[in-house]
């Protein structure tokens, strides 16, 4: 597991000592810049409730695929 310093810029507080496991069940307003609102938000656009539903979204896997692939551009 990542020590909880590497994980104090990412997590809430509420988070930083849990699991990993838990972590990724967790509710995307367990990351540090998401609110409540913008969970709810995720979860009425794209049915993501958890942080594990957000790093499984086709739509953000495509727009990460397409950043890759720009980057490799000439």
């Amino acid at each position: 597991m990542p020590t909880n310093q590497s994980l104090t810029n990412i997590l809430d507080k509420a988070y930083e000592n849990k699991p990993l496991k838990e972590i990724i069940e967790a509710s995307p307003a367990a990351l540090q810049g998401v609110s409540e609102k913008d969970a709810e938000a995720l979860k009425q656009a794209f049915d993501i409730k958890t942080i594990k539903d957000l790093a499984d979204n086709k739509f953000i896997r495509w727009a990460q695929a397409l950043v890759t692939l720009a980057a490799q551009e000439k």
